[in-house]
């Protein structure tokens, strides 16, 4: 099998088996077997002509990385339905509704996050998004008209939707609009390279890798001088007031994640840590006193060397090493 189609292959049965664990929001069987993940190619991007609109029908769970205009109509009753959304890392997400076609009052519903749910933890965690939790839903059942366009906080987004009536549907278009400072992130690989930039604002920022990775970061910038730290019972960086940390863990929400490590202090180098867990975290803390920089670059971890270290049990926690 070729590597890049394993890959899109492991990255779906992450979701598809999170998605599963959520039956409260979400159905898994009306998901297809050849996508969501078709519309993460650069090659669609490219077959369409400039100015083109790209369309097609949604699924009722669905994934898109891409621009367009996308419509949903029931076949028959659809109760538990959501599609995701993704952009580039400086990317945020705009959903407009053209056309919607629902039966509030009797009982369908249709409703943008700003973010992303899997069994029940969020992305951004509440600790990291500037809104509450209830803020973040936008339910048009709600607002109607008052509010038919949302725009994300970060470069991801998702809307749940149920329909009880066939034929009845919506119709929105997604657009894409610069982030100047990209703060909470979902990386659509498994490796790459990213500069985070907080200036002088008092936020907590997370770049999210969804794969066992090795993550090199060769540059920090904390405004106060050099230090990688393994996370012990007594030590951690919580008292400098500017830090970064790397976290690990299955689920989605940082905030229940495990500290493997935490940077206290500015350093111009290298840094290297492997994390064997599902999903890898880098987090910035700041105090909004300085302007705090981070460049780092990651890359999936071998399959071969994963799966020796799964033999001999994963919880140590998701073997970090320098």
């Amino acid at each position: 099998m070729p590597s890049a189609l394993r890959l899109q292959c492991h990255f779906v049965l992450i979701f598809l088996a999170a998605l599963r664990g959520e039956a409260r929001y979400l159905e898994v069987r009306d998901a297809g077997e050849d996508e969501p993940f078709l519309l993460l190619s650069e090659d669609l991007k490219r077959e369409l002509s400039a100015g083109q609109i790209y369309r097609r029908s949604l699924r009722c769970i669905d994934m898109l990385s891409t621009e367009g205009q996308f419509t949903f109509t029931a076949e028959q009753p659809q109760l538990h339905c959501a599609t995701f959304f993704i952009g580039d890392p400086e990317e945020l997400i705009t959903i407009d509704y053209d056309s919607v076609n629902i039966d509030c009052q009797g009982g369908d519903f249709l409703k943008v996050f700003d973010g992303w749910i899997l069994k029940g933890e969020k992305f951004p965690s509440s600790l990291d998004h500037p809104l509450s939790t209830s803020q973040r839903y936008v339910d048009f059942c709600e607002s109607g008209d008052i509010q038919r366009s949302i725009r994300s906080s970060q470069n991801v987004a998702m809307i749940f939707f149920r329909i009880h009536q066939p034929g009845n549907g919506f119709t929105v278009t997604v657009k894409k609009n610069a982030n100047l400072f990209p703060c909470n992130v979902i990386s659509q690989t498994p490796s790459g390279r990213f500069t985070m930039v907080i200036p002088h604002q008092h936020r907590n920022c997370s770049f999210s890798i969804i794969y066992p990775v090795v993550i090199k970061i060769s540059d920090l910038i904390l405004g106060h001088l050099n230090g990688l730290f393994l996370k012990k019972p007594s030590a951690g960086c919580t008292g400098m007031g500017d830090f970064v940390e790397l976290l690990g863990g299955t689920g989605l929400d940082p905030s229940k994640m495990f500290p493997l490590a935490d940077l206290c202090h500015s350093f111009h180098g290298s840094a290297q840590m492997k994390i064997g867990c599902d999903n890898t975290v880098l987090r910035m803390v700041s105090s909004g006193k300085h302007v705090n920089r981070v460049t780092f670059e990651y890359y999936q971890l071998d399959l071969q060397e994963l799966e020796n270290r799964k033999e001999n049990s994963i919880e140590e926690f998701c073997f970090p090493s320098i």
